[in-house]
Parts: C-alpha cells; sequence; structure tokens
C-alpha cells in the first residue's frame, strides 16, 4: 500500500527534528553592536585623571599662596607694631624738647626784658607810674596824668592810682566791676586802651608793656557775689611788645585765693577777637569773648563777660578764676594793678592832697 504525507508535514517535522538535536542554537544568537547605557570609553577616563590631577594642583597652589599671605600679613603687623612703638617715643621726646624750648624761651624773654629794663632807666625825678607819684607825696587815690616822656616815647597818660592798697604806688591796669562795657575788642583796642579810669577799663597792652619794663609785681584782687574778697600776687611780671603779640610772662605766686589760674597763662601770647594767637585748635578769644593771654584755652578769663548776679553761674564765658569758684562762676569785681618790685612804701608820708 502506497504511503501518502504531505509536504506541509514533512516541513513541520524536520523543524521538530532540528529544534531537538541543536537546543545550543538559540543561545549563539548575534549580539546587538549598540553600546549600553553604562559602557565607558577608555578616552573618558583618562580626561577624568587629567582634570584630578589639575585640581589636586591647584589646591596645592592654592594653599602655597595661603601660607604666604599669612607670612607678609604677619611681618606688616610686626612693621605696624615697631612703627607705632617709634611714633610713640618720637613723640616723647618732642613733647620733652617742646617743653625745654618753652622753658628756655620763658628765660630768653625774661632776660632780654630785663635787659630793656635796664637801658630804659633814668633819673629818679622821672613820672614813670603811679610808683613815682607816690615818691613825689601823692598819697590819694584816683585818677592821675602821667606826663609824655620823650626818653622812652611815651605819651600823656591817664591813669587810675591806688595809694592804699598793701603800701599803695598801684597802677591799675584793668578794672571789672559795673559791666556796662563789651571786653570783647579788637586788637586795635586792647593795645591802645578803652573804657575809663573811673569805671571799667582797659588799659592797653602798650602802655602795660611800658610800664613793665621795670621789674614789676602784678596783684589781682577778685570779689565774689557774697562780698568775700581774695588777691592773687605774682613778684615777677612782664608783657613783651607787640613783635612778640604782648607775650606775658610771670612768676612767684602768692596771696590768699585758693589755687593759682594765672600760671597755666604764663608764656603765652595775647589774642583778640580779630588775631587768634592761643595755642589751640579753637579761636580762644571768640569762644571766651574776650581780650586775653589764651592758652588753650584757659583757667582764668578776667576778661570775659560781665554777668549780674543770678546770671552769674550758668556760662563758661563769664569772669573766671577756676582756682576759687571754677569755669562756671562769674566774678563780681576784678581789679589788675602792678607796682615795681622794688617798691618801698612810706610809713608817715606827708601828704600833698
Amino acid at each position: 500500500m502506497q504511503s501518502t504525507f504531505s509536504p506541509q508535514l514533512a516541513c513541520l517535522c524536520a523543524l521538530t527534528l532540528s529544534f531537538t538535536v541543536s537546543p545550543a542554537w538559540l543561545q549563539t544568537l548575534p549580539k546587538k553592536t549598540g553600546t549600553s547605557k553604562n559602557s565607558k570609553s577608555p578616552g573618558c577616563c583618562e580626561e577624568l585623571k587629567k582634570l584630578k590631577v589639575q585640581v589636586a594642583n591647584l589646591s596645592s597652589i592654592l594653599e602655597e599662596m595661603s601660607k604666604k599671605q599669612d607670612d607678609v600679613l604677619g611681618q606688616a603687623v610686626t612693621q605696624v607694631t615697631a612703627l607705632e612703638g617709634s611714633i610713640k617715643l618720637m613723640d616723647a621726646r618732642l613733647n620733652d624738647m617742646e617743653g625745654k624750648y618753652s622753658e628756655m624761651n620763658s628765660q630768653l624773654g625774661l632776660v632780654q626784658l630785663q635787659a630793656a629794663q635796664m637801658v630804659t632807666q633814668t633819673s629818679t625825678d622821672a613820672v614813670y607810674d603811679c610808683s613815682s607819684l607816690y615818691q613825689r607825696n601823692y598819697r590819694s587815690s584816683g585818677v592821675y596824668y602821667l606826663p609824655p616822656d620823650e626818653f622812652l616815647g611815651s605819651p600823656e597818660l591817664q591813669v587810675y592810682c591806688d595809694m592804699e592798697t598793701d603800701g599803695g604806688g598801684w597802677t591799675v591796669i584793668q578794672r571789672r566791676k559795673i559791666g556796662l562795657i563789651s571786653f570783647s575788642q579788637s586788637w586795635k583796642q586792647y593795645k591802645e586802651g578803652f573804657g575809663s579810669p573811673q569805671g571799667d577799663f582797659w588799659l592797653g597792652n602798650e602802655h602795660i608793656h611800658r610800664l613793665s619794663r621795670r621789674p614789676s609785681t602784678l596783684r589781682v584782687e577778685l570779689e565774689d557775689w557774697d562780698g568775700n574778697r581774695v588777691f592773687a600776687q605774682y613778684s615777677r611780671f612782664a608783657v613783651g611788645n607787640e613783635l612778640s603779640s604782648y607775650r606775658l610772662f610771670l612768676a612767684n605766686f602768692s596771696g590768699s585765693v585758693p589755687r593759682d589760674s594765672m600760671r597755666y597763662h604764663n608764656n603765652t601770647a595775647f589774642s583778640t577777637m580779630d588775631k587768634d594767637n592761643d595755642k589751640c585748635v579753637d579761636h580762644c578769644a571768640q569762644l571766651r569773648k574776650g581780650g586775653y593771654w589764651y592758652n588753650c584755652c584757659t583757667d582764668s578769663n578776667l576778661n570775659g563777660v560781665y554777668y549780674r548776679k543770678d546770671e552769674h553761674n550758668k556760662s563758661t564765658d563769664g569772669i573766671t578764676w577756676y582756682g576759687w569758684y571754677g569755669k562756671i562762676y562769674s566774678l563780681k569785681r576784678v581789679e589788675m594793678k602792678i607796682r615795681p618790685t622794688d617798691f618801698k612804701a612810706e610809713r608817715d608820708p606827708n601828704r600833698v592832697n
């Protein structure tokens, strides 16, 4: 009997046989040629290594620069500290030199004034001041006229003479007791003088300079608003000429006032509202509203503003003497007067008037 297999059946049998005989065929399928996401090329790794080396080098450089910067900063701090020490030492030496210079200048000024005093001596009959009038037996206090002196170059001068206090013979150079005249005056006014000898006045720096050519004593009388009176006295007093800005020289303090408040003004030039000669940044004559031997600024202000009672303890520009009532209390009365240091009072004078 003849077999009857169809072609389709034969093909199916062959395919089944192939899977049975060689199952590894399924494992030898060709791989895809595409690159996976996690794969890395050799070139990329090399670049990464180079970057790491550069970062390490830069870090090393920065660390080295930071160390050098710290060293430079430390050296700078050391140098600044050394410079500060040198500056302090130089300041101390400069202050010491300024003190010595000021002392030498003061001594030189006194020597020059003493030399001028010896040159300007004339006859004993000449009338220089109130002490000369006293020696001529004028013994009443009041206003006198000093005659002109061609030798000294002085004109006729109206003065107030105190012939009673401590033996008399005093020429009054300043008085504050009424308060009708402002003492905030110009350089010219303080040079020539202003006011009235019977009331408030300033004799004039040029006249004070001339009178103090002879070795002179200064007496400052102070009175408060309760009627208490004290005085300060200096056995060495002189005022320089205008070229020295009428520089003040005084020494040998005594008196009944508790503390010397003129010493601070020794060896200082005179200042006015229009001529600032003080030793301060501030314009002391404008601040204290007077003409005076301001230092920086003042320990006394005898030419300040005249304040009346109940207004006398409210301002720092009044008539003050720090060594008695401090810098705010303005005094009721002040009088400055001078006479020759060698003046001798007579006990029983024969009065002429």
